[in-house]
């Protein structure tokens, strides 16, 4: 097996054994992103120097016999709207092209304070506002599968990344399925944790967020296979004195019983291409054969759920339009702008309490739905993955698109963890589908204990070579 097919654990494993060096490691890296990503656009800044340097480093850590961190020597990978001292957080967009940041955000900080290596800045579409990842800075980003597809978004640099074998692990976030999208157009994993579990805090555009943001951010780590989602988010975990709301939720490595699950192989509110329900279906088989309690029932008010989700964001961002949509491409613009167009107004601020007030009523009765049913299945995305520019050719591509990614919008709104793992493909397409494994607040490794279950029975072998 080449280096740069290896996962995080194993290649931390293989370091810490001195089996290989970081140096090998990094430069097995540089080198697959240099054959790889000119056909596919997905990393934007290439940090060799410094990442040889930490190598070397690393290497003299390990024979010096010091403790080493959960990721020693490993390369990792960040989107370009999580910060990096020294560097832009350009989110996207040429007037943040020089917006450079004093220090790392905390995402970043324990990643390297786990002894994981920068190697990497990947794309994100303008202010991270897109399904598509297509930058007005750094362009067009495509999927390794069927390069004629979306790599979903925003994180799609980093699902890219990913799926070729680019980098083992990544950070990217999620206020509208950011985390999740990407990881099923591109058949890697990725987990959305519990509103809190992972801190988040940044000096652009802004250190103080949006309400929205308070409400539904999330960061989170993504890669391959499932345990090193889980060895990821071990790592980021924690309260931090940057990001007030952030908690030291409970966590246990003990592997949970199984439980009720509540399936939803079409969810309503929208259309589901038969070929996703299928792999639901069969995803939801595994579960029951590993001793799962599977019932085919829907979460109470889920198509609402959706529909506050969509007006907190569009309510909360369009009170910043006229300072963005000057700075961002056509394309992210057409698409901002028809998803508005569809949208009920949130024009008082009795609306708004009132919106809060159903966000509320939503969040107590999926608690008591939860509290029968810990875990809810469903597809991550109902359709396959788009061709380039649907989403923002017409009102009803930008609808549409919208409508595919509903069931990712809950756990946003609710602040619940949900994870997205591959569970099968497309013959015709070689498209990946994905499926989402959501649970409770604090539920998050019950979530990844369900879904390493689906991988171990369903999984696609990744990484791939672009194809299309």
């Amino acid at each position: 097996m080449e280096l740069w097919q290896m996962g995080a654990a194993q290649l931390a494993r293989a370091i810490a054994e001195t089996t290989v060096s970081s140096v090998e490691v990094i430069d097995a890296h540089l080198a697959r992103i240099e054959a790889v990503n000119p056909s596919v656009n997905a990393i934007v800044k290439v940090l060799a120097e410094q990442a040889r340097a930490m190598a070397i480093e690393a290497d003299a850590k390990v024979k010096s016999g010091a403790p080493l961190g959960p990721l020693h020597g490993v390369p990792f990978t960040i989107k370009e709207n999580i910060d990096m001292a020294g560097l832009p957080t350009t989110w996207g967009v040429p007037a943040l092209a020089e917006a450079i940041v004093p220090m790392d955000a905390p995402v970043v900080e324990r990643m390297k304070a786990a002894g994981a290596i920068p190697l990497a800045r990947t794309n994100l579409p303008d202010f991270g506002l897109r399904l598509h990842t297509d930058s007005a800075l750094y362009g067009l980003t495509k999927n390794p599968w069927n390069r004629k597809h979306t790599a979903g978004g925003s994180s799609g640099g980093e699902g890219v990344a990913l799926a070729t074998g680019m980098s083992p692990i990544g950070l990217g976030n999620d206020i509208g399925g950011s985390l999740r999208n990407p990881a099923t157009a591109c058949g890697i994993a990725s987990i959305r944790p519990s509103a809190g579990r992972v801190p988040d805090a940044g000096f652009v555009p802004a250190q103080d967020r949006l309400l929205a943001e308070q409400l539904m951010v999330a960061q989170g780590p993504m890669a391959r296979r499932i345990c090193d989602v889980r060895l990821g988010l071990r790592v980021l975990m924690g309260a931090h004195p940057r990001d007030p709301l952030s908690l030291n939720l409970p966590w246990s490595d003990e592997r949970s019983a199984p439980c009720r699950v509540a399936v939803m192989a079409e969810p309503p509110g929208g259309s589901t291409d038969p070929r996703v329900g299928d792999v639901v279906r069969k995803a939801a088989q595994v579960l029951s054969d590993a001793g799962y309690h599977v019932e085919q029932v829907t979460p109470p008010r889920f198509a609402e759920s959706i529909e506050v989700w969509k007006k907190m964001i569009l309510w909360d961002f369009g009170t910043k339009l006229d300072q963005m949509v000057p700075l961002m491409g056509p394309g992210a613009v057409a698409f901002l702008m028809a998803t508005n167009q569809s949208a009920t107004p949130v024009e008082t601020v009795s609306s708004v309490s009132d919106l809060l007030a159903q966000r509320y009523g939503i969040a107590r009765e999926w608690s008591e739905f939860m509290a029968k049913y810990p875990l809810i299945l469903s597809p991550t995305w109902t359709q396959l993955p788009f061709v380039h520019g649907f989403d923002c050719d017409s009102v009803e591509g930008a609808n549409a698109t919208i409508e595919l990614a509903r069931a990712v919008a809950p756990a946003n709104l609710l602040g619940l963890p949900s994870v997205n793992v591959p569970a099968g493909q497309d013959a015709a397409s070689n498209l990946p589908i994905g499926v989402l494994v959501n649970g409770w607040r604090g539920d998050d490794a019950r979530c990844l204990d369900a879904a390493e279950i689906i991988e171990q029975n369903l999984g696609l072998a990744t990484p791939v070579d672009p194809r299309g």
